[in-house]
């Protein structure tokens, strides 16, 4: 029993500043607890204005610059034709695509040939009786000298005669020249509907051909691009390029050479035409482009000056966030220039020294306070 009461109280005394101790750190726990930040955490950034070029980016099929649907000009029979003037061939200017009988021609060309000298030899012989009648009228009163004494009449008439035989032999030498049927220029075959036998009247339609030395891509313009052409669009250099269906693309050097002077009625859009040299490569060598190709043409427009480059995500409502010296939101409204892939152009109020909110909580809202996460703000905006 002594024993009891030595330790009973000692053990009273443990248990007590145990008791104690276990308190205190409840305390300190709820405390710590109480102090937790709960403010959303965030990334910042700053921006400098900058000039950006605007890319314009349009889709229009690829044709060529003209067509002819290629006639007779004379009549006759098709006694040669070239090989290559078949459909998908393709020949150079001034090549001979057919020909027609000759011989008619030839004989046309001859006649013409002696009626000329006739009318030639008929004028030298007028003119030597006008002056044998010049030479006697020196002799004769001024009275009975008149123009028909001195041949004059009959002089025009033999210059007329010689006038129409010359006339008369050009068109003999043309006709003559026309039955060999020749390329107009370099040229694609796109159809032919004569052969050898065939006979032929003026005007009787031989092929059709496509010029192949300028192609032509007429593209539309949506009314969002229209505002970033430059005041003459004539003379911009492009890119016309083709998806083959691959990894490779084929790209071509364009010229814009015009626009279609009108708007679309149902779409609104205006038209540009943009001018490709040599499409099927025969003499430069490059890339062959067909026509009938759907092709993407791009080229620079405008260039706008002070506007920022930013991620679509971080504009909502047309607003940009920042953060005031006490580290709240705020909301800036801005102005969407332009989209530029996952990017907005935007022109807003705000400096350089401004900090842009880069990683927004998930309801942002004017006057929220956020915790900048440290080293954040040494972050640098995406720059083209």
């Amino acid at each position: 029993m002594k024993l009891l009461r030595v330790i009973l109280p000692i053990a009273i005394i443990v248990l007590g500043i145990g008791a104690m101790k276990t308190v205190t750190a409840l305390g300190d726990t709820t405390e710590e607890n109480e102090s937790v930040d709960t403010r959303p955490t965030v990334q910042i950034t700053q921006l400098k204005p900058e000039s950006f070029a605007i890319n314009i980016e349009a889709f229009g099929e690829l044709a060529p610059l003209e067509s002819t649907r290629l006639a007779a000009q004379v009549s006759g029979e098709v006694v040669e034709w070239n090989p290559k003037f078949v459909a998908g061939g393709i020949v150079k200017r001034g090549e001979m695509l057919f020909s027609i009988e000759k011989d008619a021609y030839t004989a046309a060309l001859l006649q013409a040939e002696s009626a000329l000298a006739n009318a030639q030899a008929a004028l030298i012989e007028e003119k030597a009786l006008a002056n044998v009648a010049e030479r006697e009228a020196a002799t004769l009163p001024n009275s009975r000298v008149t123009d028909l004494y001195l041949r004059k009449p009959q002089i025009l008439s033999a210059e007329a005669a010689v006038k129409a035989a010359q006339a008369q032999m050009k068109i003999a030498k043309r006709d003559l020249a026309n039955t060999e049927v020749v390329a107009p220029y370099d040229a694609l075959i796109v159809s032919r509907s004569i052969g050898n036998g065939d006979f032929l009247t003026v005007g009787t339609t031989a092929a059709t051909l496509y010029n192949v030395e300028v192609g032509e891509v007429t593209f539309p313009l949506a009314r969002f691009d229209q505002a970033f052409l430059p005041e003459t669009v004539n003379g911009i250099e492009a890119t016309v390029s083709l998806l083959n269906g691959t990894t490779d693309e084929i790209k071509r050097s364009a010229t814009i050479v015009r626009d279609s002077g009108i708007y679309d009625s149902a779409t609104r859009m205006t038209h540009l035409v943009a001018r490709i040299n040599d499409p099927y490569g025969l003499t430069s060598q490059q890339p062959v482009l067909r026509f009938g190709a759907y092709t993407k043409v791009a080229f620079t427009g405008k260039t706008i000056d002070n506007v920022y480059r930013i991620p679509q995500e971080l504009i909502t409502r047309r607003q940009l966030w920042i953060l005031d010296d006490a580290d709240k939101l705020v909301a800036k409204p801005v102005e969407v220039v332009r989209e530029v892939g996952s990017e907005f152009l935007i022109r807003v109020d705000i400096t350089t020294s401004d900090r842009i909110v880069m990683t927004l909580p998930e309801y942002p809202q004017n006057g929220m306070a956020v915790k900048v996460i440290e080293g954040a703000d040494k972050l640098v905006a995406k720059q083209p």
